[in-house]
């Protein structure tokens, strides 16, 4: 037979019934985000009804004392102030979790893109209190300015991903990351603005209690229940403060650190299950429990922990016991002519896109381009339309600040704005789609440079390439011949180059060792047969007999692609491919890889499914951006 160095392939057009989705952070957050808006907002309609059936009964239920007494000590509070100042603890501490995994591991790791966000997050705040304001100064309801200017994170990127489907999925991220700075910032206004009678004495001691979590966080502990007995006694003592004390649940998820899961972590968990196999004892089950959580960081575990029960629990019951309004045609009448309501609806409405799309804009001009959106004008207007939801902080500030009639013309103002900003956003995404095709792509995609993830550049006089040596699209998949999800990626690959001729494949290797025992010398085998020419015929036969990597089943297969057999038994013996492996091996840890099939596409990483539906997907968002910026 003809054997062919690392030139394009014939790729199998076999096809696979395989589409297994992975779970990662960013898609786990947005899938819970999207039903949790719709939990929301059937609490939302439940108030309301139980509110217009009979309000009494609302208004009574909530308004219940419910108190919490340790010996003479106790802490007393109506059930809506439970909720609001207790329950919502929790609900900002899943938002300081997400800040920080940003922070740490999303697009604001690199710290020149924290400006764009930032000054769209602050102009998406300035704007709206600047047209409240506008409607109210002088009068009696001007001191509730931050009513208007705080979006709701999971009620906006729930409702972007029912009414926005035609948006880029980076325009989630960016939208995410400009609410979580005005989340910040609602907290810090809340704590600073809102709060009322002040007293120094616990405030001091809460500031005292958040260092000491910081200091303990640095000396490395990492057990929950220390920070949970710091986070409680913070909350104690802001409480008894007069501040806000949901603050405390920002300022716990900031200093929880986020980090990617490392390869010599995952080694040791995988030795200490080893252990336990062998000999099943009490002791050797707490050291690989222990072993695999510490290969998490505790920002993700905490977040699969909470956030569940943040947006379907706290989120809908906060909703529950503050959106009940009694609702009649004279008082809407009355509503829609208050500047409260009007400041608030036009605020959302009108303010959030231009304050988000306008600070993007002059950041672009001011950075002569250097710093662009991710995504097209068009998305982050889109994405601005839709920040006009902002339910749950704008409530919390209104039940702050009114009471009365003045506080149910400002819940008027919330829910009207929040429907609207729906409706704002589904338009914007219809307008876009009328666009012709190029113009169309450009508005969504934009022509940002995205952030490189894999450190160690494609080479095509080292790597091994299947499909054209220059091509628009690369796709680089850190893989291991023993794994079985390799196994079941590769069809997926196959037929992915096999419908895109302009996509070429990198093939970099990443044996884990620890849990397959044949992996390495797999691995060498395909470098024994590179060095005649036949890396892609030996590394199809890996992958047909995954269960049978031994050295004898090795020079079989040589043997069946006429090979050298002496030369190849040779090579393997001497671990001649070894260096190569191990290079792959460093750049794998160096782009953050501890796992496999881990793919990049035209540098970025690919966080998502790896079956042939979500690649193509991804390949023909990379193809589109390519176009652009060529």
């Amino acid at each position: 037979m003809t054997v062919r160095r690392d030139e394009a392939a014939p790729a199998s057009s076999a096809r696979t019934a395989w589409a297994r989705g992975l779970r990662t952070p960013l898609r786990d957050f947005l899938r819970t985000e999207t039903g949790g808006a719709v939990v929301l907002l059937a609490a939302t309609l439940a108030a309301l009804a139980w509110a217009n059936a009979d309000s009494s009964s609302y208004d009574g239920f909530w308004g219940t004392d419910a108190s919490v007494r340790i010996g003479d000590h106790g802490l007393a509070m109506d059930l809506r102030h439970w909720v609001n100042s207790g329950l919502m603890t929790l609900f900002f501490f899943v938002v300081g979790l997400e800040a920080r995994r940003e922070f740490d591991m999303g697009e604001l790791r690199d710290r020149r893109r924290l400006a764009l966000p930032l000054a769209a997050g602050l102009g998406g705040m300035a704007v709206p209190v600047a047209i409240y304001l506008a409607l109210n100064a002088g009068g009696p309801a001007a001191h509730g300015w931050g009513t208007a200017m705080s979006t709701d994170t999971a009620f906006a990127l729930g409702v972007l991903a029912l009414v926005g489907k035609r948006f880029p999925a980076r325009l989630r991220l960016y939208l995410l990351t400009a609410t979580v700075v005005d989340d910040i910032v609602a907290l810090l206004v809340i704590a600073t603005v809102y709060s009322h009678h002040v007293e120094t004495g616990p405030l001091l001691a809460a500031l005292a209690v958040l260092g000491v979590t910081l200091l303990v966080r640095r000396a490395g502990v990492g057990r929950a229940s220390v920070y949970a007995v710091l986070g409680a006694a913070a909350w104690l003592a802001l409480n008894a403060s007069g501040v806000e004390p949901v603050v405390v649940g920002l300022a716990m998820g900031l200093l929880t650190y986020a980090y990617p899961a490392a390869r010599g972590d995952l080694e040791r968990a995988s030795e200490a299950f080893r252990l336990f196999r062998e000999q099943p004892t009490p002791e050797l089950a707490r050291s690989a429990r222990t072993g695999v959580i510490a290969a998490i960081s505790p920002n993700e575990r905490l977040q699969q922990l909470y956030h569940p029960w943040s947006s379907y629990v706290i989120v809908p019951l906060f909703a529950l016991a503050n959106a009940g309004i009694p609702i009649g045609a004279g008082f809407l009448r009355q509503a829609f002519t208050s500047p409260v309501t009007l400041g608030i609806l036009l605020g959302y409405l009108l303010g959030k896109p231009i304050g988000i799309l306008g600070l993007s804009w002059l950041v672009t001009l001011l950075s002569r381009g250097r710093l662009r959106p991710p995504v097209g004008w068009a998305a982050v207007g889109g994405g601005g339309a839709v920040a006009g939801i902002g339910f749950t902080a704008a409530l919390l500030i209104a039940t702050l600040e009114f009471s009365g009639e003045r506080l149910a013309e400002a819940k008027v103002g919330i829910l009207a704005a929040a429907l609207c900003a729906a409706v704002l956003a589904w338009l914007a995404m219809r307008a876009t789609m009328l666009l012709p095709a190029r113009l169309r792509v450009r508005a969504l995609l934009g022509t940002a440079e995205s952030v490189i993830d894999l450190a160690s550049p494609v080479s095509t006089d080292r790597d091994h390439v299947r499909g054209p040596r220059r091509a628009p699209v690369t796709v680089v998949e850190y893989g291991d011949f023993e794994c079985p999800y390799c196994g079941r990626a590769e069809p997926a690959i196959r037929e992915l180059l096999a419908d895109h001729g302009d996509v070429r494949y990198v093939w970099r290797h990443l044996p884990l060792t620890d849990v397959h025992p044949h992996a390495q010398l797999a691995a060498q085998a395909a470098e024994a047969a590179a060095a005649q020419g036949a890396f892609w015929e030996m590394h199809d036969l890996l992958f047909e007999h995954q269960d049978a990597l031994e050295a004898r089943d090795l020079v079989r297969y040589a043997g069946e692609l006429g090979l050298d057999v002496a030369r190849f038994r040779d090579d393997l013996r001497r671990g001649a491919g070894a260096a190569r492996i191990d290079e792959d091996v460093d750049s794998a840890d160096l782009s953050g890889v501890s796992g496999t099939p881990t793919f990049f596409i035209n540098g970025r990483r690919h966080q998502g499914a790896y079956d042939l539906d979500s690649l193509q997907k991804a390949v023909r968002i990379a193809r589109k951006r390519a176009t652009l910026t060529s």
